[in-house]
């Protein structure tokens, strides 16, 4: 008996290019997506999803990461059966230049983490 192939796991990043600064501002204006973004800002790398500080629960957090990643604030990606989060801060630069760097530094400083140069 053949076994059936399987296909890799792929997440629907939305292209930045159709993102509104309605859409934008309204997913950092949580304060657990700041959150998400200055953990992601002062790792210096990608983060798994179950990584992340958050003081919600794990269906609530995947709410968070979803607005997130269609605001086009994360990147999700598998690596293998991990899904991973990155911040597109030079995808919304182009799109909305100086707003995602402020926000970044915002987000680090209401948290009081030290972020990595990116």
């Amino acid at each position: 008996m053949t076994r059936p192939k399987t296909t890799s796991r792929t997440v629907d990043n939305p292209s930045v290019a159709g993102v509104t600064l309605q859409q934008l501002l309204e997913a950092v204006a949580d304060p657990v997506r700041r959150s998400v973004i200055a953990q992601l800002a002062t790792a210096g790398q990608d983060i798994s999803c179950g990584a992340f500080d958050l003081p919600v629960s794990r269906s609530t957090a995947t709410h968070h990461f979803n607005v997130l990643r269609e605001a086009g604030v994360i990147r999700q990606h598998y690596r293998g059966t991990t899904k991973m989060n990155s911040l597109r801060s030079d995808d919304l630069d182009a799109r909305f230049p100086g707003l995602i760097r402020a926000i970044i530094d915002s987000c680090v400083r209401e948290s009081g983490q030290v972020a990595e140069a990116r």
